[in-house]
């Protein structure tokens, strides 16, 4: 099984490699062009600049896969729901690895503060995605349908969606604002 551990800067030619095998072939993600080092780089930053965690999930030396929370929205009210990414090398599909990838993913976003954590899921027929987020307590919420064009054809998004910790029963940490 592999490490899960905090993403590092040496870190980013493979996470870039991995995304862009997503946006060139999958519908996971609506981007339809790959960016490049500098532009993951700069994503990665935003990251953690918001004190969230950028995780990548390492075999035998190697990086299999990267997840991340990022704000929701950007507005300060956001800084307690985020949206989570996860993106996994092709060889490692259906292996458990995305499902140990979120599931820290969840947990250190727990320990940052967040309470609510949305999966924005391209494509409705994304089962692995869709998958891995149910077995991990996800709910879906909602489907906007055919709102993203990409390989020919109109996609829709699954909305789904996680409560962290005591949720919105207890005040929120003092979470940084922007």
């Amino acid at each position: 099984m592999p490490l899960i551990r905090p993403s590092r800067d040496e870190d980013i030619p493979a996470i870039t490699a991995i995304y862009a095998h997503h946006v060139l072939h999958s519908t996971g993600t609506f981007e339809t062009e790959a960016p490049g080092v500098a532009d993951m780089t700069a994503r990665r930053a935003d990251v953690l600049s918001k004190g969230l965690p950028y995780l990548v999930a390492e075999q035998d030396g190697r990086i299999a896969g990267f997840a991340y929370g990022n704000w929701f929205k950007p507005r300060p009210a956001y800084r307690y729901s985020v949206e989570d990414s996860i993106y996994l090398a092709p060889d490692v599909h259906r292996k458990g690895f995305g499902r140990i990838l979120l599931a820290e993913l969840l947990a250190r976003c727990e320990t940052a503060g967040i309470r609510k954590v949305m999966a924005i899921i391209g494509d409705s027929a994304n089962a692995g995605s869709v998958g891995v987020h149910l077995a991990l307590g996800f709910e879906e919420v909602g489907k906007i349908k055919s709102c993203g064009w990409k390989f020919g054809a109109w996609r829709d998004i699954v909305i789904m969606q996680k409560t962290l910790g005591l949720g919105d029963t207890q005040p929120p940490l003092d979470l940084p604002t922007p």
